[in-house]
């Protein structure tokens, strides 16, 4: 089933905050499922663009396709709605799923972008590119403990 045109209304910058709730949560599920969005655009019929826009709150997605998407993915409706403020009774009805940092960052546009520059590199490249990125997490830890010892 094609998307409608209702489907691809750009969304206002004052628009409510369920739009960008409801994208992110099916940014979630969609990588908590190791589903792709290629996968995810097929399985409902729509373009990968358009799963993108969805996911990035810059279009508004239909309850028809909102159902489409939680069929593929194996999930109610109302897990996309999940710890939206304001929806205690999706709150009260089901437990919301932890969500880790990672599948967060991952489910991100820049965790995205950086996932495809890193995979375009050679694994030799990669595996040094993440132990440059360690050293500097643990020079910024060793920064911090610093500024914590200095300040007492």
């Amino acid at each position: 089933m094609r998307a409608t045109k209702y489907d691809r209304r750009p969304i206002a910058a004052s628009s409510h905050s369920a739009v960008h709730h409801v994208g992110r949560q099916i940014a979630i599920v969609r990588v908590q499922s190791d589903v792709s969005q290629a996968q995810l655009a097929r399985a409902i019929g729509i373009s990968v663009q358009q799963i993108q826009k969805y996911e990035n709150a810059r279009n508004r997605v239909s309850a028809s396709t909102l159902y489409e998407i939680a069929t593929s993915l194996g999930v109610p409706v109302s897990r996309f709605f999940e710890g939206l403020p304001g929806n205690d009774e999706a709150s009260r009805s089901a437990s919301p799923l932890p969500v880790d940092e990672r599948i967060d960052f991952i489910a991100s546009a820049e965790g995205r972008r950086l996932i495809e520059v890193l995979m375009q590199l050679p694994p030799r490249v990669r595996n040094r590119v993440a132990a440059v990125i360690a050293a500097l997490g643990e020079e910024l830890v060793g920064l911090d403990a610093n500024r914590d010892t200095m300040a007492i």
